[in-house]
């Protein structure tokens, strides 16, 4: 397995409590360097995101909108090009090859 990803998967078991005993002092050691204190502020703000209350200014249709956008998403390995019309607003264009 890749060490930085490893690391990782340490660090973000340590930052939600769920580290086993064993694996703590590799834990602490990831943090000792710099991609290691970048994950666990990253994951820290995942968390924060993710427990704060949800936007309530969002405009008229945006979970509509979203959703059509992620369903225009290519499956994972397929390139789509996005393109913006003669409004500026971006959509996902078909794959050229």
């Amino acid at each position: 397995m890749d060490t930085n990803k490893k690391n990782r998967e340490l660090i973000s078991a340590l930052s939600d409590g769920e580290i086993p005993d064993v694996d703590r002092e590799l834990a602490l050691a990831a943090l000792d360097t710099p991609e290691g204190r970048q994950a666990w502020a990253l994951f820290h703000q995942i968390g924060d995101v993710l427990r704060a209350d949800p936007a309530t200014d969002l405009s008229p249709g945006f979970a509509e909108r979203m959703a059509a956008r992620l369903e225009a998403e290519p499956l994972p390995g397929k390139r789509a090009a996005v393109v913006a019309d003669a409004a500026g607003q971006a959509t996902v264009a078909a794959d050229p090859t």
